[in-house]
């Protein structure tokens, strides 16, 4: 038996010839590219927009290619010093925040912002209760700007927000109350609601279709709500007149091919599915390919897993999790990703983990040696692509490009 099979051996081959005999993150951009165009397609067919979640791509020269190729300059930011470093290399981006910002962190971001972006009309604070949205409302006054409101929404994931029901009601009418007292602080600017579990929950819990007809229906009372009691506002909104353009965001990797009928949102989040990590492999994102992968060498091996210890136990312990099994040291380990190449890898549960010299278990014919390659798919992107320094672009198999990601 081979070590890899024809896609992994060209990418072994790659890697050793640049040298790279060090723990790496491959990004497959012909994979990419494949993920990009159905991304494309169904924000086209359903008359929508992208925003990329930059959280989950996070790394300049990646936005840049998915961007150019998606046709889009709306990003999603999560983290204070990453929407400094957004609107720094993206003077042009539409930014919307991805999760309510403690106040403090957003006048942080106008204390560090450097350029030409222009926070009025290119940036969109979240907002979940009227209590932050009265932080938000000093923060303004206090600094003589105005800020742009989008909402967040409980639609069904019930991780905070405005909640369903008359207690949705309520506190959004009280939201836009003070929304419409302030207009030289606070502008209102859509909704943002995110229903990942339309896809992840068991189907004990409901039909995909099924959940997201609800969570839609939420999400579109509480547009005919801003309509009915605040029609000024909604109107501002849809004018855009020196501030964003109305925003109806929703959807997110799991969930964004889902809408492809409903007309009730104008933009879907996507992020990590574009990479697509063990995480989504959904019945959702059955057509994506999975483009992310790391690669980190052999250093040793061993033709039976030896357990540490004095005695007959060990002994007994190592015939019976290494039976039939060969034991690799890798360079580093313990990362959130699962062994792909050669099949059949799997850690050790008695061995236990390092971040060191991680040991897999492999089956006697797997033809491994030291100073060959394992692969592994990362579980998810956001945190993993921080881990490993310059990311390597690769296409047809060779190394094209090294992209650096982000600090801060």
């Amino acid at each position: 038996m081979s070590a890899h099979d024809a896609y992994f051996s060209q990418l072994q081959a790659a890697l050793q010839k640049e040298g790279m005999l060090r723990p790496s993150l491959i990004v497959d951009l012909d994979r990419l590219d494949h993920n990009i165009d159905q991304a494309v397609a169904i924000a086209r067919q359903a008359g929508k927009a992208l925003r990329l979640v930059e959280k989950s791509l996070p790394s300049f020269p990646l936005l840049d290619y998915i961007a150019r190729r998606a046709g889009t300059r709306r990003l999603m930011s999560f983290h204070q010093p990453f929407l400094n470093l957004d609107a720094q290399h993206w003077p042009d981006a539409d930014i919307l925040l991805g999760k309510p910002m403690p106040v403090a962190m957003a006048e942080l971001f106008y204390q560090a912002l450097q350029g030409e972006f222009d926070p009025q009309r290119q940036l969109q604070w979240l907002i979940d209760t009227p209590e932050r949205l009265q932080q938000y409302l000093a923060l303004a006054q206090r600094r003589g700007i105005r800020l742009n409101v989008n909402l967040e929404l409980d639609v069904g994931l019930h991780r905070g927000g405005i909640p369903e029901g008359e207690a949705g009601v309520l506190m959004l009418r009280e939201l836009l109350r003070v929304i419409a007292e302030h207009p030289q602080q606070l502008v209102f600017t859509g909704f943002m609601g995110y229903e990942p579990h339309v896809a992840m929950l068991p189907r004990l819990f409901g039909a995909p279709a099924r959940l997201l007809a609800g969570a839609m229906a939420t999400y579109q009372a509480r547009v005919d709500q801003v309509q009915r009691e605040a029609p000024e506002l909604w109107a501002q909104a849809l004018a855009a007149d020196g501030q964003p353009a109305l925003t109806l965001n929703t959807a997110g990797s799991p969930t964004y091919r889902l809408h492809d009928q409903e007309q009730v949102s104008n933009e879907l989040a996507i992020g990590s599915g574009l990479l697509k990590p063990t995480h989504f492999d959904l019945p959702s994102l059955a057509t994506h390919l999975p483009a992310l992968f790391i690669a980190t060498p052999v250093l040793k091996c061993v033709n039976t897993l030896n357990l540490p210890g004095i005695g007959w136990l060990p002994q007994v312990l190592s015939r019976l999790g290494g039976r039939g099994r060969r034991a690799l040291f890798i360079y580093g380990g313990n990362w959130l990703a699962e062994p792909v190449s050669p099949a059949g890898l799997a850690p050790s549960a008695m061995y236990g983990t390092s971040s060191n010299q991680q040991v897999l278990l492999a089956p006697d014919d797997v033809a491994l040696q030291v100073d060959d390659l394992v692969f592994m798919r990362p579980t998810q992107s956001e945190a993993v692509l921080l881990q490993f320094g310059d990311l390597l672009a690769v296409r047809g198999g060779e190394i094209v490009e090294r992209w650096p990601v982000f600090t801060g």
